[in-house]
């Protein structure tokens, strides 16, 4: 078992920058001859362009590269929350909860979104799921907030 009173919550920025990469390197697994790893972000422009690939196949890689898309673009906020929240003295059980939801919420938004979202209907499980990462890092400003202003 974890031991939830020794402050883990730094690590958490590297397991979320790693989390963000993951999904685009599946993508681009899955795009074979159309990643040029010499122009990588063209990638999903070339996937759609290609007349031999299915769409089901086309349409994950999209979401595989657009849930790395959305991992990155929360990710210095994420990275400044845990700073600021060590920073102001937060209480590490409750850092380590926050964090540790965060990324059990990333983890589970890309499954989500690049597995279960090919069914439309399942899309609000992804919107749940980054909800809750929203939440939690949104938790973690809030408490730096309060505890500086002790």
């Amino acid at each position: 078992m974890v031991d939830l009173s020794i402050n883990y919550s730094f690590y958490t920025v590297p397991i979320a920058f790693t989390l963000c990469w993951l999904p685009a390197a599946y993508g681009h697994t899955l795009a074979g001859k159309n990643f040029d790893e010499t122009n990588p972000r063209h990638t999903q422009a070339a996937v759609l362009k290609d007349d031999t690939m299915d769409k089901a196949r086309q349409q994950r890689i999209t979401r595989a590269l657009s849930a790395m898309e959305n991992g990155f673009e929360s990710l210095g906020m994420f990275a400044g929350a845990v700073a600021a929240a060590n920073c102001a003295g937060v209480d590490v059980y409750t850092l380590n909860l926050l964090t540790m939801e965060y990324v059990l919420s990333r983890a589970l938004y890309i499954f989500v979104y690049v597995v279960l979202c090919a069914d439309g209907r399942l899309s609000v499980l992804r919107t749940l799921s980054w909800l809750l990462g929203v939440v939690s890092m949104l938790a973690l400003w809030v408490l730096a907030g309060m505890k500086a202003g002790e």
